[in-house]
């Protein structure tokens, strides 16, 4: 219902436009640093854990970078760089549009006739959609780059046998798959934040305690949807 409540008595498509931009902005280039940080340090400590556990001589160097580049595309970039937006993005909505509440900005908003959950909800949903899955992208370079700057500065693998197992049998589709679940997973971020923030009731402590509950319930939904969409994608 809140969701449909959205496409009612919108405004015009200039003012969607400003808003989305301003929304990609502060989604994308506030958390590009973050996320490459955080993915190339996993990636470079998944490199060094792989290879440290592959003891037998019978398989191949090339193969450590074989299993960084599947749970890099699988899981670490949209699943666990997911988490992470979760806990930045999805408080920040959240509270932004709960302290409005409780200011009573939204219901000036609605004594001018705007449809307040529209003007504010709308182009957070639209701005995550766009900007989350570019951020999925630079975090999957970013953690195989960590990868490859671990394991061939350390002696692990050769830089040669690094490439060769990232295109060792590569299935194209892991990165359409990486790339839904990033869509799905920007979706659930901002429309359960704004969600939480929206009908936020009573002081600065609920808006807290609102921006908790939007962060618990997208972490929540991102792992019953990353079950689900695994089992629906590439479950036989």
């Amino acid at each position: 219902m809140f969701i449909g409540s959205l496409f009612v008595n919108r405004e015009s498509f200039k003012t969607y436009y400003k808003l989305t931009l301003e929304e990609c902005v502060s989604i994308g280039l506030g958390s590009v640093f973050l996320v490459a940080l955080v993915s190339t340090f996993i990636g470079a400590v998944v490199t060094v854990q792989t290879g440290y556990n592959m003891v037998s001589p019978f398989i191949p160097k090339f193969v450590i970078s074989q299993v960084v580049r599947e749970m890099t595309l699988l899981e670490l970039a949209p699943t666990v760089i997911g988490l992470i937006y979760a806990g930045k993005i999805g408080s920040s909505m959240s509270g932004g549009i709960g302290t409005m509440r409780i200011t009573e900005q939204i219901d000036a908003l609605e004594i001018m006739g705007i449809n307040s959950a529209s003007y504010l909800v709308l182009p957070k949903i639209i701005a995550s959609m766009l900007m989350y899955p570019f951020l999925v992208i630079v975090a999957g370079v970013c953690g195989l780059f960590g990868g490859y700057m671990v394991g061939t500065f350390t002696g692990m693998i050769s830089p040669h046998d690094f490439i060769y197992g990232l295109r060792y049998s590569f299935n194209e589709f892991n990165i359409a798959f990486a790339l839904i679940k990033a869509g799905v997973f920007a979706y659930l971020v901002a429309s359960i934040s704004s969600y939480q923030g929206y009908y936020t009731q009573g002081g600065a402590l609920e808006v807290g305690i609102a921006s908790t509950k939007a962060v618990t319930n997208s972490v929540i939904a991102i792992l019953i949807s990353d079950y689900l969409l695994a089992q629906l994608l590439l479950g036989k």
